[in-house]
């Protein structure tokens, strides 16, 4: 088993239970002791556990996973949606996109397109685009965010307020009838309202664990988004909940 997928079992392990145990990590990876020892070693150092006799207990910061963690889960999914998103997308558009690991799937899944214009605080889909000379790619200023890899704040709106584009694929980290899209982080939020604000159409692209989800800071309404694109191991009532809110829904 490769180190990543190790450390996203341990990471998630984390989450769910708030600590692991050595032995257990061992049997569930099949990975000697020592290895294991060695990730949680590596993740202590991050912060983002502390080490005990025999394991490891979560940190308060395993609320929102850093984005490299992230990338690895649901991988599959992400690539059905990814794609499904990119079929949205019209030549010569002026897109927006948010952070997130979605998000940067659907950036790769439109990196052969000619004559669009991608709009953008997300460093890693930056790196996934800068190099493209058939896309004209313009990165928004702001506070970098380590967990996200989004750039935030008064000078990222600033950059937002004078543009105008055809179509925001956002990503999210909860969807509820209640709260509507929400991310964990209460500037993010802010910054990605605001580059919903400048689309005439928003799509709001998130794999199917994120459904029946709050997180601490709400982006917008339900009825601030055109569709939403998720895949089909969506809970069927929560399907139906948000559908009955009047948002289009596609499951890939």
């Amino acid at each position: 088993m490769r180190q990543s997928d190790r450390i996203n079992h341990i990471i998630t392990q984390l989450s769910v239970n708030g600590s692991v145990g050595v032995g257990d990590l061992v049997d569930a990876m099949g990975v000697s002791a020592a290895t294991i020892r060695r990730d949680l070693a590596l993740l202590e150092g991050q912060r983002l556990l502390a080490r005990t006799h025999g394991g490891a207990v979560a940190h308060g910061v395993l609320y929102e996973l850093p984005l490299r963690y992230r990338s690895a889960d649901r991988h599959e999914q992400k690539s059905r949606i990814a794609r499904a998103a990119a079929g949205r997308v019209a030549d010569g558009a002026a897109i927006g996109m948010t952070g997130g690991t979605t998000t940067t799937e659907v950036a790769r899944a439109l990196t052969d397109r000619r004559r669009l214009t991608v709009v953008t605080n997300s460093l890693s889909i930056a790196s996934e685009l800068a190099i493209r000379p058939n896309l004209k790619l313009v990165v928004t200023g702001g506070v970098a965010r380590p967990e996200s890899y989004e750039l935030v704040g008064p000078l990222a709106e600033g950059a937002l307020a004078t543009l105008n584009l055809d179509l925001v694929l956002v990503g999210v980290d909860g969807i509820s009838v209640e709260q509507g899209f929400t991310t964990h982080h209460d500037v993010e939020a802010h910054t990605n309202h605001a580059l919903i604000a400048r689309a005439r159409r928003v799509v709001v692209v998130a794999d199917s664990s994120k459904l029946g989800q709050i997180a601490f800071a709400r982006i917008c309404g339900l009825g601030d988004a055109d569709e939403l694109i998720t895949d089909r191991d969506a809970d069927a009532a929560e399907v139906e909940a948000v559908r009955a809110a009047g948002l289009e829904v596609t499951l890939v």
